[in-house]
């Protein structure tokens, strides 16, 4: 009876969580510069493709491993760093990952040709897969009210959109003043700042029992993922080969190894039960998808807006702005949702808004005149829907993970996001680039100049210049028809993929 009594005369001892203090929110600020550069680096570099095209030359396969290596590697890592973090500290790999992505920023910058570009990025991926899982993890440590992580986690994520739309303004502003390398430069003063306030006004946090770290689950968690990220790529880029299907062999055998070796673990790295979560696995998928989306129409977008509709790399990031900016709003706004409707609810109708989004595109044509409004108003669609879905995907990954495991489990929701990225990059944007080659007129062009003028959309715009005015003028419009039949089916693909999220959210609010 006494217990009892103690109980429930006290109960803000026993079960309210401690509030966040101003410094917690200060730090939350300085978090998110972290977020803040990976977002604009994304966007930055899809406006630079048709400058890098032109001064570097890159092959068309090149051209994808430029945008997506960075996300390949990074997904491959996060779940070994969120690991990492959680045994050495979660704020000093934060630190480390801040040096080193200032570093490869600056030889992605002076790259002289596009093997040199490729291997800044791997760099920059390896740094960067210690930056994301520790700033959801350290969130997740710093924020302990269920209602205050929720608003922190939608800063958090209206950051990755506040980035997503200053990188086209930015990048536009400086690929019309200076050359491409310049969109990396951009990194170092954000790191700076990161790298001075992170130790005063970020707490460390770790696992004060992590247990052993297990390298055979590391190396197998990079193996079950790059291969078959790589397969998929060449497999829409060039069709089936036995190869690739070997390639991808291996990464699914890896990863059942993986699975395996994490049941017969006292320590996982990756804690499976987890996954046994309704809740868990919905947010998970979606936000996969959603981001598959987000980054597919970022990159084939870009290219549509500067190389078809002729517009300036300034211009570009305007039109692109309205649909960033809804995703910052949607990602604030979704804090306030999910206080009203359940999180599966508020999934499901962020995923489909994002897919009416993606049908808007099929009334997208090589007119500018009529093209503009269509374009602008669907990616406005799609950056709200996925907005809301990023937020309360991350929130429902990470509010299910004890605070000790922090970083593993945002590892989980970093790596289904930048494993979004990478598929969206590889498969749309080959998807569009496999349509775009089969629908070009090349009945005029030279049989030794085929390869170079179907290679990529820069590539034949800048061989449509070489031609005569009269040829010119034929082929120049089966290039922007041809490229525009790709992004309908890229369009179309998107939509019923996220549709079947959606209603894979409701579902699951239904549970």
């Amino acid at each position: 009876m006494t217990t009892h009594t103690q109980t429930t005369n006290h109960p803000p001892t026993t079960t309210t969580p401690p509030r966040a203090t101003a410094r917690d929110w200060a730090g939350l600020a300085v978090l998110a510069l972290a977020l803040l550069l990976l977002a604009v680096d994304a966007t930055v570099l899809d406006l630079a493709v048709p400058a890098i095209s032109a001064d570097l030359a890159p092959t068309t396969p090149q051209l994808l491993w430029i945008i997506d290596v960075y996300s390949f590697v990074l997904a491959g890592l996060l779940v070994m760093m969120g690991n990492l973090g959680d045994r050495i500290g979660r704020r000093r790999l934060l630190l480390i990952g801040a040096a080193g992505f200032g570093v490869a920023s600056l030889l992605a910058a002076w790259a002289v040709s596009p093997e040199m570009l490729i291997g800044a990025r791997v760099l920059q991926g390896v740094a960067g897969a210690t930056l994301m899982p520790a700033t959801l993890g350290l969130i997740r440590s710093m924020f302990l009210d269920p209602r205050q992580r929720t608003v922190a986690i939608a800063v958090w994520s209206a950051m990755a959109g506040g980035g997503a739309a200053a990188g086209p303004l930015l990048g536009g502003w400086l690929l019309e003043h200076f050359w491409w390398g310049s969109v990396f430069l951009v990194n170092l003063p954000v790191m700076l700042v990161l790298i001075a306030l992170g130790p005063v006004l970020i707490p460390e946090s770790r696992d004060p029992n992590p247990g052993r770290f297990d390298l055979p689950s590391a190396a197998l968690s990079m193996l079950a993922l790059v291969p078959v990220v790589y397969a998929v790529k060449e497999t829409a880029a060039h069709g089936f080969s036995l190869t690739m299907a070997l390639i991808a062999a291996v990464g699914v055998l890896a990863g059942v190894l993986f699975v395996r070796r994490q049941r017969t673990l006292a320590n996982p790295m990756l804690d499976l039960k987890l996954f046994a979560l309704p809740r868990f696995r919905t947010a998970v998928l979606t936000n996969l998808l959603s981001v598959f989306a987000l980054a597919g129409v970022l990159f084939f977008g870009s290219q549509y807006l500067q190389l078809v509709l002729g517009r300036s790399p300034m211009q570009a990031g305007l039109l692109l702005l309205p649909g960033l900016g809804a995703s910052v709003v949607a990602s604030l706004a979704a804090a306030w949702l999910v206080q009203r409707v359940r999180p599966g609810v508020a999934l499901g109708g962020g995923l489909t808004v994002a897919a009416f989004g993606s049908a808007l595109f099929l009334w997208l044509s090589p007119d500018a005149a009529t093209s503009t409004t269509p374009f602008i108003l669907g990616f406005l669609l799609i950056g709200a829907g996925v907005g809301v879905a990023l937020t309360v995907s991350a929130d429902l990954v990470v509010s299910s993970a004890p605070a000790e495991r922090a970083g593993a489990a945002a590892a989980v929701s970093e790596t289904a996001y930048e494993t979004g990225i990478a598929l969206g990059v590889a498969v749309l944007g080959s998807v569009v680039m496999a349509i775009f080659r089969n629908g070009l007129d090349l009945s005029n062009v030279p049989g030794d100049r085929i390869g170079a003028a179907s290679e990529s959309l820069g590539a034949a715009t800048g061989f449509a210049r070489e031609l005569p005015q009269s040829v010119s003028n034929v082929f120049l419009t089966s290039v922007h028809e041809a490229f525009v039949a790709g992004m309908h089916f890229a369009a179309l693909g998107t939509a019923s993929i996220l549709l079947i999220a959606a209603a894979l959210a409701f579902r699951a609010a239904r549970a």
